[in-house]
């Protein structure tokens, strides 16, 4: 397959001024001449992430003699989307990045990106078969596949086994009881409330866009719908699902069930010290609570609009634009990424669901709990709607945000909140994506 043309010099000026914050790029190294070949890897996983992503990469090194992976960590969020954008631009490369899936719709149609041989991965045991349907196709872009993923990570409930037991809201195998509609979930949630110190749900928004549309959005796409966003066009939203979504999260804010005015290390705190039975967070969350030794397990958000689904994103593998890649290079990162895939049960010990099928389908995976328990999320699940402006760590949840948080705060109406986050998406729509040079840059 050939790549797309790679963005214009006046394209890749404006790409860097929209993505804003440059920095010094580090240089491929020379493939040397014997011995492994020395494979360049970006990736913006830090904390418990990078750990056990470092694990990862050692164990893939330790396994064969052809190749050696040079991870090189970046910043999370725009300052490594910036350095990636530019390292693509610039003739300067790594072998292989990692993205959120989200965000690669937007770098694809510059020539950011490379795309991945399908044929090559199924002869490594990487095809479409080995993925849930929906976290397959998220990584391509028209006909061609742009990113492979490395998990899906979900929006989840975790919630404190002993106060929920006390609560009565188990069933007979210890797992939350299974609640199908808004007023049944209210109910749930007050029950424990009444055997909590605190409150009977944590969840944290305050200033955090992220926070707030992960919860929207999961309750939007639950009533069957997603937004589409035409590129020129206006934004396509029901605004029925929108808004009882929204008034949905207004009511949880009670002050009994979860805190009006709560930001996200508050609710962590508060759930981490027994003081909350229930926890709306994402998986990433799981190792910190797991070392406080709760008697912790997790599950779905349940369905409650009658279609399951969530709000989730992955991180993906992608090739950073080379306009002359090493042939046998190349091939030794297809060889790496199938290696990672087929070694990631350790992955789940993130937090994250593991999206190589063979990995969440073997028997042992059935013993990791609570991870087991919330596997099944990464066949419903539902990413950011597809925009060059949307995605992780972009300023579109951020202007999500500022548009609905005075709702949750008790002060505006959920109609005209709506109102204003359409008017935000028709203005963003109107704006050409920077990377794109069908935006008339020469």
């Amino acid at each position: 397959m050939t790549a797309a043309p790679v963005v214009s010099r006046r394209g890749f000026l404006g790409l860097a001024g929209a993505l804003a914050g440059t920095a010094a790029l580090a240089s491929c190294s020379p493939v040397s001449a014997s011995g492994p070949r020395p494979l360049q890897y970006w990736h913006l996983l830090s904390g418990a992430d990078g750990v056990t992503m470092s694990g990862l990469v050692d164990t893939a090194n330790a396994a064969q003699s052809a190749y050696r992976v040079r991870p090189t960590v970046l910043s999370w969020g725009e300052p490594y989307y910036t350095k990636l954008a530019m390292a693509a631009a610039g003739g300067r490369a790594p072998d292989l990045s990692v993205m959120h899936a989200s965000r690669v719709v937007g770098y694809a149609p510059g020539g950011l990106l490379d795309t991945w041989d399908v044929q090559r991965l199924a002869d490594l045991g990487v095809d479409e078969a080995s993925f849930p349907a929906a976290v397959w196709q998220k990584g391509f872009v028209g006909d061609d596949l742009y990113s492979v993923a490395l998990d899906a990570h979900p929006f989840i409930l975790m919630f404190n086994t002993d106060i929920c037991e006390r609560a009565g809201v188990l069933d007979g195998d210890g797992r939350l009881r299974a609640v199908s509609s808004p007023d049944d979930f209210l109910e749930l949630a007050r029950a424990v409330a009444g055997e909590s110190e605190g409150h009977g749900l944590s969840y944290g928004y305050l200033g955090d866009g992220a926070q707030m549309w992960r919860l929207f959005y999961t309750l939007y796409t639950q009533h069957g719908s997603e937004i589409e966003l035409p590129e020129g066009g206006s934004a396509q939203m029901d605004d029925d699902a929108a808004l009882t979504a929204l008034t949905f999260m207004q009511q949880l804010l009670d002050g009994e069930i979860a805190a009006r005015e709560n930001d996200y290390q508050s609710a962590i705190a508060e759930f981490a010290t027994g003081r909350s039975g229930l926890f709306l967070t994402g998986v990433w969350e799981l190792r910190s609570m797991q070392e406080r030794d709760l008697p912790l397990d997790a599950t779905l958000i349940p369905t409650l609009y009658g279609t399951p689904s969530v709000y989730a994103d992955s991180h993906a593998f992608t090739l950073p634009h080379q306009s002359a890649p090493d042939p046998a290079t190349r091939d030794l990162v297809y060889r790496f990424v199938a290696d990672l895939l087929k070694g990631s049960f350790d992955w789940a010990g993130a937090g994250h669901i593991p999206a190589y099928l063979p990995v969440t389908e073997a028997s042992s995976y059935a013993d990791l709990l609570p991870q087991a328990h919330y596997a099944e999320a990464a066949q419903h699940v539902r990413y950011d709607p597809r925009a060059w402006f949307t995605g992780s760590g972009s300023r579109f949840q951020a202007e999500f945000g500022s548009a609905v948080q005075n709702v949750l705060l008790g002060g505006d109406d959920p109609s005209a909140a709506i109102a204003r986050f359409r008017s935000r998406l028709d203005a963003q729509l109107k704006t050409p994506n920077p990377a794109d040079p069908r935006g008339g840059a020469s």
